[in-house]
């Protein structure tokens, strides 16, 4: 029965990075049409906050205080690791490749291993050094700054901007909480909703709608389809999928496999947009993902030493796949 379990975890994992990595190829579809960034997070966001309202008062069970307690830890997920990161991948998938864009985003791993060492005075294990130095070095080569494949400088910020949302979103995930995953990211959502309603109707964040059929593999397909696919199944199935599968095969397995949604992007940007970055940057995506899987492992042993093989598990950062 274990293994079974196992098994299906494996494939809720797989499941849940692919559905995640569908959400760069759709928001990009929306943006050529002239949508806003904003725009698409929210009702992204709004989406997803509706179909998981339901699981997260379930997951409650009334224990309202939970939510009191958690505030600010919901407050903050909502704010920067919700929407903030959204939308700054977005405005880099907007000039960016879609496989480009989560590369920079995934370098948000190597920003909470610096997190950690200057909170700490820790300094990280020599493997996960190695993992920061191959992150760094696949960051070059996704840049190609020498090559015909330049990309856009903003939208590379932007993608950098991405990693920081992402980082926050571990180091939020690592904390010790008595609310329910599934609660956290409903609730989250929610807040994150809020906050993009607000800031779109003073005008910091631009609201830019449009009601066009939007281009995907060749064709015309209609903007709510779109939409539908960001809510439904890149935010509230992922979201879902994402968290059955860290409870069947604990946060470290289900944090490896969610590093496939780097794959699953590149391939679903080829097939639904027929893009495909560089040579030079493929092999700059396999040092940043190299250098991710040597952090996770650097991080783990210099954990099971002092804590135990059931504590280190808990300890690192999980990674659930994709927050983009």
């Amino acid at each position: 029965m274990a293994a079974r379990s196992k098994s299906l975890g494996l494939w809720f994992a797989l499941a849940s990075a692919a559905t995640f990595g569908s959400s760069g190829p759709f928001a990009k579809s929306l943006l050529v049409e002239g949508w806003s960034s904003g725009a698409i997070v929210l009702l992204r966001v709004a989406g997803a906050t509706l179909v998981l309202a339901v699981p997260t008062i379930l997951a409650l069970r009334g224990r309202w205080s939970l939510v009191r307690d958690n505030l600010v830890t919901i407050l903050a997920y909502g704010a920067v690791a919700v929407a903030g990161c959204q939308v700054a991948y977005f405005y880099a998938v907007q000039r960016l490749d879609v496989g480009v864009a989560l590369l920079l985003e995934y370098l948000g791993v190597v920003l909470v291993v610096l997190w950690v060492w200057l909170r700490t005075r820790r300094a990280p294990s020599a493997l996960t050094g190695l993992g920061v130095v191959l992150a760094i070095v696949g960051l070059v080569l996704v840049l190609d700054l020498s090559g015909q494949s330049r990309p856009d400088l903003v939208g590379v910020a932007w993608g950098l901007v991405a990693a920081t949302g992402l980082a926050t979103f571990f180091v939020l995930a690592a904390e010790d909480s008595t609310l329910p995953p599934v609660a956290l990211a409903g609730l989250g959502m929610a807040a994150g909703s809020v906050a993009l309603g607000i800031l779109g109707a003073v005008h910091v964040i631009p609201l830019e709608f449009a009601a066009t059929p939007v281009s995907l593999v060749g064709g015309d397909v209609p903007w709510w389809l779109a939409i539908g696919e960001l809510a439904l199944i890149a935010a509230a199935a992922a979201y879902l999928l994402g968290v059955t599968a860290a409870r069947m095969l604990g946060s470290t397995v289900a944090s490896f496999v969610g590093l496939t949604e780097v794959l699953f992007a590149v391939l679903f940007a080829w097939v639904l947009l027929d893009e495909l970055p560089g040579l030079v940057q493929l092999a700059g995506g396999v040092c940043i993902v190299a250098g991710v899987v040597a952090v996770r492992l650097g991080e783990l042993r210099r954990g099971r030493p002092e804590q135990g093989p059931a504590a280190a598990e808990d300890a690192d950062f999980p990674l659930p796949a994709g927050v983009a």
